[in-house]
């Protein structure tokens, strides 16, 4: 099979200074900080500069009497222990030596109170603290759509209740989460534990591009207006129609879901209404992420993995936070060939070769690789450029061997 390289020109809108961004905007913030212990939030997702933009949180709480500590806020990622989400907040660069700052971690919850589908609670350290300053990357989530998806509130409601909470919003029907979300987060606001939050908006190639820091009378209102703005800089595939997608790694690193479902059209709740494109008819997945530590949420989402991918999952971990989600779809184990050369050619087999592309996850797709009946469809977007000379699909030991810089 022949391939071409493509490459979109993605917005890139990068932070240079982003120190200097995140004193900028907490400085503005026009908040009273406690002179005590204040909290900062840290997840597990892959975000750019997340140490860089975390330490300076950190300096600038101290700068203004504050004790800052971190604690890890991920619902029921990494096993949901406190040992596991620490050592995955480690894993980012967030460990104590680099942010200068005290990691507090623990699965210990306060009950804050009660909405329609259960109990809503917070983190015992992030209770106890005299505040909160809430961090995350606001982006679209990948199981539902709404004015707030994936942000602070999300942070504030997954992240800071742990399992427990998770288990609370997980238990919501997807197309009600988006109101739920908003409920649970009231809640918490009323709690006058969050100080604020600063949320983190990255550009088509997953650098900081923006960083805002809201009161925390402002996150329900203006949340909103920041998913649009990760709208703007969002990459997405140049073509809405493929009979098979080639991705070379899944991850928690890359997406909540292992794959983001935005980016491939394909949610995966049973039962419920799923997006229109793009239209995927094939997912193959060749690998996961050493970053996701064994966490294969989104597995089901591909129709065909690689035996080093299956190998490398912890069933564990991948069943707790498939389990707290409650979408069972996503843990399930597609049909497994023994390396990606016979996983291509047994595929070629029986689906042909056109309209094929090879990405190498779901968070970078800057530079992708399509089948030649392509060329003029993809070349004709008004952001794609195609190489004119072609690759062949060439294998080492087995594994593919394409270049995605």
């Amino acid at each position: 099979m022949k391939l071409y390289k493509v490459r979109q020109h993605l917005i890139s809108n990068s932070l240079t200074d982003l120190s200097a961004a995140v004193y900028h905007q907490l400085d503005n913030l026009n908040i009273r900080v406690p002179q005590g212990d204040v909290a900062i939030t840290a997840g597990s997702r892959g975000i750019s500069n997340i140490a860089t933009i975390t330490r300076a949180a950190g300096d600038w709480l101290r700068r203004h009497g504050a004790n800052p500590f971190i604690v890890p806020c991920m619902g029921s990622h990494n096993g949901a222990t406190a040992a596991g989400q620490r050592n995955m907040v480690e894993s980012l660069g967030i460990t104590e030596a680099a942010m200068n700052m005290e990691i507090r971690s623990g699965m210990a919850v306060v009950k804050l109170g009660t909405v329609s589908t259960g109990d809503v609670y917070m983190d015992r350290f992030c209770y106890n603290a005299a505040g909160v300053l809430v961090l995350n990357r606001i982006k679209l989530h990948t199981c539902f759509s709404g004015p707030v998806q994936s942000g602070l509130m999300k942070m504030m409601v997954v992240g800071m209740g742990k399992i427990r909470s998770a288990e609370t919003f997980h238990n919501t029907p997807s197309p009600k989460m988006k109101d739920m979300l908003m409920e649970m987060g009231r809640m918490i606001l009323g709690s006058g534990k969050i100080l604020g939050g600063l949320a983190i908006l990255e550009d088509g190639f997953e650098q900081t591009a923006e960083i805002h820091a809201l009161h925390s009378d402002e996150i329900g209102e203006k949340e909103p207006y920041l998913l649009k703005r990760h709208r703007y800089y969002f990459p997405c595939l140049p073509v809405d129609d493929l009979n098979v997608l080639v991705v070379g790694a899944i991850g928690k690193t890359y997406s909540g879901t292992g794959m983001d479902t935005n980016v491939i059209g394909f949610r995966g709740v049973k039962g419920f209404e799923d997006l229109v494109k793009p239209e995927i008819r094939i997912i193959a997945a060749l690998s996961l992420s050493e970053a996701s530590q064994g966490n294969a949420i989104g597995v089901g989402l591909a129709d065909f993995i690689t035996r080093r991918l299956r190998d490398a999952i912890d069933e564990e971990k991948t069943f707790i936070n498939v389990f707290t989600t409650g979408d069972m779809e996503r843990a399930k184990i597609p049909a497994t060939l023994p390396t990606d050369e016979i996983l291509i050619r047994r595929i070629r087999e029986r689906y042909g070769d056109r309209r094929w592309m090879f990405i190498p996850n779901t968070r970078h797709l800057d530079n992708l690789y399509v089948s030649e009946d392509l060329i003029d469809e993809v070349g004709g977007h008004p952001l794609c450029d195609v190489d004119p000379d072609p690759v062949e699909l060439t294998f080492k030991k087995g594994c593919l061997q394409l270049i995605f810089k």
